[in-house]
């Protein structure tokens, strides 16, 4: 949940590089990361009885079935967008609050499990971090590890939002007793408006998500990590 303007030829082309060598970089870090997300959403849903992800053959890590092309396209654009989909049901669950509770948890939890993986290979000292020079046309394997191991973790954290129609909406919706649960899912229009609001203001400069962000982002980060 990426600009610069150049004024010399020079500056132009080492912008470029920069932009297409992260692009690049970012673009098979998030196919992977919406791969693994989509489909522990959809295989966790299964095992919790519904059939729906392998009727529509969901149950495979083959990313072309989960992608949403145009969401895909606008986290590469704007930092922002709706990666991929699981068509889980809750009404076809053995248990419709705990089952689909671990259903759309699954998803963020496997962002999770992916940075643990690359902080795990960082501490036996197969990477380094390693940030994008302006000179950069292409990325290498420390670049793209650090953007793995950072968009995973920020993808984890940023779909725990309550916002609806994030996990962390429909997690909160099931851990609620049913009275408070019926009136979140009455204000989840609301929920989604404010959520739309905050985004623009962090457009504008106001990085309200960061404040919430970066303290369980540093310290998920120095935990795995060992800094």
């Amino acid at each position: 949940m990426f600009g610069t303007d150049f004024f010399v030829i020079g500056q132009i082309s080492t912008g470029l590089n920069l932009i297409i060598g992260r692009l690049l970089a970012t673009a098979l870090v998030l196919l992977i990361a919406m791969t693994v997300h989509e489909f522990a959403h959809n295989y966790v849903g299964y095992r919790m009885g519904d059939p729906t992800p392998r009727d529509l053959g969901r149950l495979t890590l083959n990313p072309f079935v989960h992608i949403n092309w145009i969401g895909w396209a606008m986290w590469l654009l704007i930092g922002f967008g709706i990666l991929g989909s699981a068509p889980i049901s809750e009404w076809r669950m053995r248990d419709r609050r705990w089952g689909y509770f671990w259903a759309v948890a699954a998803g963020p939890l496997s962002n999770l499990a992916l940075a643990a993986f690359a902080a795990l290979l960082y501490r036996f000292g197969m990477w380094q971090f390693e940030f994008f020079s302006r000179t950069d046309f292409f990325f290498n394997l420390n670049q793209f590890m650090t953007l793995f191991f950072s968009f995973n973790l920020l993808l984890f954290l940023f779909n725990l939002l309550p916002f609806f129609p994030f996990d962390g909406w429909h997690m909160l919706r099931k851990l609620l007793p049913p009275r408070e649960a019926s009136v979140l899912e009455r204000y989840q229009q609301e929920s989604m408006y404010v959520f739309f609001g905050l985004l623009i203001l962090s457009f504008i400069g106001f990085d309200i998500f960061g404040i919430f962000l970066n303290p369980p982002y540093a310290f998920i980060s120095r935990l795995l990590l060992g800094f």
